[in-house]
């Protein structure tokens, strides 16, 4: 092979390899870049403990991962909660909970973590941030177990990494109304 083949194979060789390296470093960027959506693999179930939900608000407040599981807690006799993980570390919790009758949204939003300087609805019915929300729900909802009370409802984050505000006020007015039209409020 003459002097001059070989100076062409080895510019061609060098050019590739340098091609490659910039492919390379291109598809590493983009990967560190968080332009593109965490991989949501999972199915969101239409009811979640015993609440009609819509799956793509609940699915938009929730990390990327492969499986979603659900799990009911009863901390109290006025609190239910329906904790929700991802790749089996919990991230999202959605609370129906009986506060005293005339309370606001406002007030019992300082019960929660990450509602602190939320943003208070026209109708002062909810709160929210973009880790969580507090909605009271309407004045026809009552409990004969719970009476003088009205019941509250809560979306919380748990170190998930998502911080939507418009996603956490679609949530929590969407839950609010389906709590409103379930048996709890009955």
């Amino acid at each position: 092979m003459s002097a001059r083949g070989s100076l062409r194979r080895h510019r061609f060789i060098g050019a590739a390899v340098s091609l490659s390296a910039t492919v390379a470093l291109a598809s590493a960027l983009s990967a560190c870049s968080g332009d593109d959506p965490p991989n949501k693999a999972y199915t969101v179930p239409t009811s979640l403990c015993g609440i009609p939900v819509d799956p793509a608000l609940v699915k938009a407040a929730l990390p990327g991962g492969d499986s979603l599981s659900s799990a009911t807690e009863k901390p109290n006799g006025g609190t239910i909660r329906c904790n929700l993980s991802v790749d089996g570390k919990e991230a999202l919790s959605l609370v129906q909970a009986w506060w005293g009758e005339g309370d606001n949204a406002a007030g019992v939003s300082e019960g929660y973590a990450d509602t602190d300087k939320g943003t208070l609805s026209e109708d002062e019915r909810f709160v929210y941030t973009g880790k969580a929300g507090v909605g009271k729900t309407g004045p026809s909802c009552k409990s004969s177990e719970h009476p003088e009370q009205d019941l509250y409802t809560v979306v919380q984050t748990r170190d998930s990494g998502v911080d939507d505000q418009d996603a956490i006020k679609d949530l929590i007015t969407d839950y609010t109304k389906a709590v409103e039209g379930s048996a709890a409020c009955r």
